[in-house]
């Protein structure tokens, strides 16, 4: 650590409300300076003009798949992904093997993520022991544990009475349930979205509707019980519409959509290509439109990257055979930008916003998501929001290389991370 002095930066710091040229000191683990021109006074300089400084990236939706499915990825490797894509914080899907249901399995996680120092990893618990939907966890535990948002993850808790003592026990430790809203007697055997294109491909389809009703028992259910809902990856216009009328009526509901949902469609597929094989799938156009939508207006808080990297094998098979989920860590921010800022869908502070100070906030990460002010941690990202790069032509970080985006030109590079005032990807490149 030392000094380093990013010197003309565009600060984009949506807790500050901060948006405009300046110099941002870094000194050991803080934030020492914000400010026009200045002083040196010993630091290594960083020249950033024509970059991007904001508060590092936090994810809340990642598969790091260790301990149990390490031919996948290893904490250490989705770390380096993850600051790769200029995230500081990220939020663990308990979905391993065994199930992170109980306290050791956190605690493993932890431990693993604070040896590789590349990224702050807050494991999410199981709402279900073995993510059967039958029986809760022992949420008093796991939160004393450190486990802020408990979810099943890829499963849905079909159950609606398992269902409301979830959010009635979340309400009592102040904790987040997570939910994966698909209804499995709609979605059975699914493929794809169900619509037009699954007739034309042959492939079994989910209707909207699968998820929908849902996110409508669930809304209810967190109006009833006062417990903190958030609902993930929302794939529906009809999804995004119940939110936000449930925002109106005061429901405590936080949601968010990934970055190939808001820039994919079904008709993506008609290559078969089993990347693009998604859970919840990608769906029509007028979907992505609305989740959009939702996105600039506040109805969706935030944008996850459902990161869920797969071994080649398992993407390499016929396109009913193969896994859902795309790797997502490395390209969001770029995605993001390239399909909602440049074309002027999205602000850049709302798309920051998106990205971190809300995700933050929803896990209560006071150490995350800005403001970017004197006295607080330097956990930054700085990215080229003009770099073009093609997705796939350099080597992955991630042990996963079943990206969505996989050939796709994109634009905005992250160039620097650091977490803590600690550089661990610098000049595109991880430290270590």
């Amino acid at each position: 650590m030392g000094k380093v002095l990013f010197r003309g930066a565009r600060l984009v710091d949506p807790a500050s409300g901060h948006d405009g040229t300046t110099d941002v000191l870094v000194e050991d683990s803080l934030v020492a300076g914000v400010g026009s021109e200045l002083a040196k006074d010993r630091a290594e300089v960083v020249d950033c003009d024509g970059l991007v400084l904001a508060p590092g990236l936090v994810d809340l939706h990642a598969h790091l798949r260790e301990p149990g499915r390490e031919d996948k990825e290893i904490v250490e490797t989705g770390a380096r992904a993850a600051a790769v894509g200029g995230f500081t914080a990220v939020c663990a899907m308990p979905n391993t093997d065994p199930v992170a249901d109980h306290a050791a399995i956190v605690l493993e996680v932890m431990a693993l993520a604070e040896k590789a120092g590349l990224c702050d990893v807050h494991p999410a618990g199981a709402i279900t022991k073995g993510l059967e939907g039958d029986s809760l966890v022992e949420m008093g535990e796991l939160a004393e544990a450190g486990v802020r948002l408990f979810t099943d993850d890829h499963r849905c808790v079909q159950s609606a009475r398992v269902m409301r003592m979830a959010l009635e026990y979340a309400r009592a430790f102040d904790v987040v349930v997570c939910e994966h809203a698909q209804d499995e007697a709609l979605s059975d055997g699914w493929q794809m979205h169900e619509g037009q294109y699954s007739a034309l491909l042959g492939l079994t389809g989910a209707p909207s509707e699968a998820e929908e009703v849902i996110v409508a028992r669930d809304l209810l259910l967190a109006r009833l019980t006062g417990g903190r809902l958030h609902l993930t990856h929302l794939s529906a216009t009809g999804s995004v519409d119940a939110v936000r009328r449930a925002r109106e009526q005061g429901t405590r509901i936080s949601a968010d959509v990934t970055p190939h949902h808001l820039a994919l469609a079904d008709e993506d597929l008609v290559t078969y290509d089993t990347n693009m094989k998604i859970n919840p799938p990608l769906r029509s156009a007028e979907d992505r439109d609305a989740l959009r939508a939702g996105l600039v207006d506040g109805a969706l808080d935030a944008v996850a990257t459902d990161h869920a990297p797969h071994a080649v094998e398992e993407k390499e098979q016929e396109f009913d055979r193969a896994p859902p989920g795309t790797t997502g860590l490395e390209t969001a921010l770029a995605v993001v930008l390239s399909e909602l800022v440049e074309p002027g869908h999205l602000s850049l502070s709302r798309a920051v916003e998106a990205m971190s100070k809300a995700p933050a906030s929803i896990l209560g990460l006071e150490e995350h998501g800005g403001p970017v002010t004197p006295g607080g941690l330097a956990n930054l990202v700085v990215f080229d929001p003009a770099e073009e790069w093609v997705v796939g032509e350099r080597p992955f970080a991630s042990r996963g290389r079943n990206s969505a985006f996989l050939g796709r030109k994109l634009r905005g590079r992250v160039l620097h991370t650091l977490l803590r005032g600690e550089f661990t990807v610098r000049e595109g490149q991880p430290t270590r």
